[in-house]
């Protein structure tokens, strides 16, 4: 269990929580309401964490006003990145160090998941629902708690899912929300093969088989390996009075048997996740997209489908050759029946000033259908 200390007049020492696998900080300074953005900002930069002792509402002022310093244009013009290292690689560099940084901020626990700051919010039913039950107290950074307040939010307003009837699916913390909802279109449209089975590879929230069980499908198997989206599955299918129609089962990819169709949207990006929460977007290796294509002919009844939900955002940024997919598709036994194509809604394809602006702008989204 990782710790950290400070000291004040006297020493401290309380444990340490980060849900994105971040290391306690080494050096922490108590920092208040006169602590000034500069200061503050300078100190997170060199390393130093500042653990806040002032009114919380003014921690949240001073976390946006580094933020600010961070994203403000460089006086000079930088240097022209290298071609040898992608854009992507650089942007997820500068992404990585702005979250260190910002994550330096810290918001100190008592036991009951209770802040002891002036004009605190009551976070003891968001705390609970990522960290459990807790009688000790605790350092978290401040960035880390505000987003587990707006997961919480999430959870209690749930995402509105037009294939669904406009019903609602609710995600848990570190579960992929469905705010995109394009994929979940793709997969509300396609054309249903005859059958009464079907599997939903890495479920997630649940939505996906959520839409299938909807669409008639008599029996649908939603599998996940990670206990926050099981849980989070599960609760959707009951919300949604379909758990008569949807088992929610752990597995590594594929359930055991055969179905007439057999649903993944996998991680779309191949490329190494920067903490725990990464996983429902970075795929290592494209494992799970591998593992899919590779073991989906002896999961399909004949005449079966593979539906493969999957965007092409890692050949434009040059993750994945044109290519490579194609190829893998062929050599793990399958042909292409057909495929639908759409294009992402989110406001970044229209922002000219992110930097991975060209390859959004080109970026498409595509429901294969498969066949053996």
């Amino acid at each position: 269990m990782d710790e950290i200390s400070w000291r004040d007049g006297r020493d401290h020492r309380v444990r340490w929580r980060s849900q994105s696998g971040a290391p306690a900080p080494r050096r922490v300074v108590v920092a208040d309401d006169a602590t000034r953005a500069d200061d503050a900002y300078r100190l997170a930069c060199e390393g130093t964490a500042l653990l806040w002792r002032g009114d919380f509402q003014n921690a949240r002022q001073l976390l946006r006003a580094m933020a600010r310093r961070i994203d403000r244009p460089p006086r000079r013009r930088r240097r022209r990145p290298s071609p040898e290292v992608p854009a992507f690689h650089l942007y997820r560099q500068a992404r990585a160090q702005r979250a260190r940084t910002l994550g330096m901020l810290l918001i100190p626990f008592e036991p009951g998941h209770v802040i002891p700051l002036r004009r605190a919010p009551d976070v003891r039913d968001a705390c609970t629902e990522v960290y459990g039950a807790d009688d000790a107290p605790y350092v978290t950074s401040l960035r880390e708690l505000l987003g587990l307040i707006g997961a919480h939010e999430w959870r209690e307003k749930g995402v509105p899912i037009p294939a669904l009837d406009g019903d609602h699916v609710y995600p848990h913390y570190g579960v992929f929300s469905p705010i995109r909802g394009e994929y979940v279109d793709l997969v509300g449209e396609a054309p249903l093969p005859p059958t009464k089975t079907a599997f939903d590879i890495g479920t997630g929230t649940g939505v996906l088989a959520a839409v299938l069980a909807r669409r008639g499908v008599e029996r649908v198997v939603a599998t996940d390996n990670d206990p926050r989206a099981l849980a989070c599955a599960e609760e959707n299918v009951n919300r949604l009075n379909l758990s008569s129609r949807v088992d929610v089962v752990q597995a590594d990819l594929f359930p055991e048997g055969r179905a007439g169709l057999v649903v993944c949207n996998p991680p779309w990006l191949p490329a190494k996740p920067s903490s725990p929460l990464d996983h429902a977007v970075y795929d290592p290796g494209g494992r799970m997209l591998r593992g899919f294509l590779t073991g989906l002919a002896e999961h399909l009844e004949p005449g079966g489908e593979g539906w493969l939900i999957l965007s092409d955002l890692a050949e434009h940024l040059g993750l994945r050759t044109h290519d490579e997919l194609p190829t893998l598709i062929t050599s793990s036994g399958l042909r292409v029946a057909g495929r639908l194509d759409t294009k992402p809604r989110h406001p970044r394809v229209d922002d000219a000033d992110d930097p991975l602006h060209a390859a959004r702008a080109a970026e498409t989204t595509t429901l294969w259908r498969l066949t053996t």
